[in-house]
């Protein structure tokens, strides 16, 4: 597993320095195209896809990624294990030039996350958990700090809830003012990208309600670093842990707490 997870990072890492080139280059229009569902794509989107797949070949184990969807779910149900990737989470963000986009990079086991990494390219930060050992937050690629998720010492603060800076639906708005209704005086934090779920790992929010489309690779990373930090990202409906590599590889609506 640790020669698994030191190639993810390197990965990761190799990616980010892809992304950055484009996101600093002044006179860059990101070669912006709609894809089926309007969501925009850019070359930093396509440049980090290929350079992750390039150092995740080498685990031989089979890659799922948003740039390379349209894998047909009968040869993807014989995967017992995979990497579910998403190359550049938050693209509308990374537009923006906003700084809230991240590189997501999990490894799935029987439809389950069993590790997951979010990487920061702006400010070098990652987000690693493995379920069963520990979640985790470290800067820099020589990991300069480290620290355990949730943190031990959080600022009092109120009910703070995650939302999302560009897809706030009105379901998840109604679910706030109920959140209101039980808590009182809350808290909205908008975040980009997976930094919502990185929130609630970290103990920073409390709760990330997502009533609104999402794919695998959007959560599956986040979640795997969630459950290893002790907290839960569960159908809203049903209250069931999210499973990946179904059929549909949307999401249902969830909350992670």
């Amino acid at each position: 597993m640790e020669r698994l997870m030191k190639i993810a990072t390197n990965a990761a890492i190799m990616a980010s320095k892809e992304i950055m080139r484009i996101y600093e280059s002044a006179d860059e229009d990101f070669g912006i195209e709609l894809k089926g569902d309007d969501s925009p794509l850019t070359l930093a989107d396509k440049a980090s896809h290929k350079c992750i797949i390039k150092h995740l070949e080498q685990t031989n184990i089979p890659v799922l990624s948003e740039e390379g969807a349209n894998i047909p779910y009968e040869e993807r149900k014989e995967w017992k294990r995979l990497w579910i990737v998403d190359p550049l989470d938050g693209t509308k963000e990374f537009i923006k030039r906003n700084g809230e986009f991240t590189i997501n990079i999990a490894l799935v086991e029987n439809g389950a996350p069993l590790y997951g990494l979010i990487y920061l390219p702006v400010k070098r930060e990652f987000y690693a958990g493995l379920v069963g050992y520990g979640s985790y937050k470290f800067t820099g690629e020589k990991v300069l700090h480290m620290q355990t998720l949730p943190f031990s010492q959080v600022e009092p603060r109120p009910f703070t809830v995650a939302a999302s800076r560009s897809h706030l639906s009105p379901d998840t708005d109604y679910y706030i003012k109920l959140l209101r209704k039980e808590h009182g005086l809350i808290e909205v934090v908008n975040r980009g990208s997976s930094l919502k779920m990185c929130m609630v790992a970290e103990g920073s929010a409390d709760v990330y309600p997502r009533f609104a489309p999402t794919m695998e690779w959007d959560t599956a990373a986040g979640d795997a670093i969630c459950r290893a930090a002790g907290r839960k990202v569960v159908d809203a409906k049903t209250g069931e842990p999210l499973t990946y590599n179904k059929p549909d590889l949307h999401n249902p609506w969830f909350i992670a707490k």
